[in-house]
């Protein structure tokens, strides 16, 4: 699957994909801190968007265009530069326009930083 010019400007890497699931790894820069010196949290919500939508790219019939227009975030706890972030997306409901999916992103010894959940708007493949 190819990745986007905003996944390669903030390095996600894909990990692993299965039915309904996906996960991603990014490892933050000193350019994506915040002014405390940690990872900044929209550094971290386009992560869990990123691993969510990625996520629905695995289900079937297929879908070949997400955007979400509802995106939560539950901060639990701070990321430091450096320190490779995982976000494991999992798709909860898909409809044939709409999904929910949900998130979680964790730090070095699946320290959890954050939780997520989203609603995409999806096209699918035509049968």
């Amino acid at each position: 699957m190819n990745s986007s010019p905003a996944w390669t400007w903030l390095g996600i890497r894909e990990v692993d994909l299965d039915d309904g699931k996906a996960v991603v790894e990014m490892t933050p820069t000193e350019d994506m801190a915040n002014t405390a010196g940690f990872v900044h949290g929209g550094m971290i919500s386009a992560l869990a968007d990123s691993a969510m939508g990625r996520s629905l790219r695995t289900i079937r019939p297929g879908v070949v265009r997400s955007m979400s227009f509802d995106l939560k975030l539950s901060f639990i706890s701070a990321a430091k530069v450096g320190e490779t972030l995982r976000a494991t997306g999992q798709v909860v409901h898909a409809g044939r326009r709409t999904a929910v999916t949900e998130c979680r992103v964790e730090g070095p010894g699946r320290k959890l930083v954050a939780t997520a959940s989203g609603t995409f708007a999806i096209t699918r493949e035509k049968e």
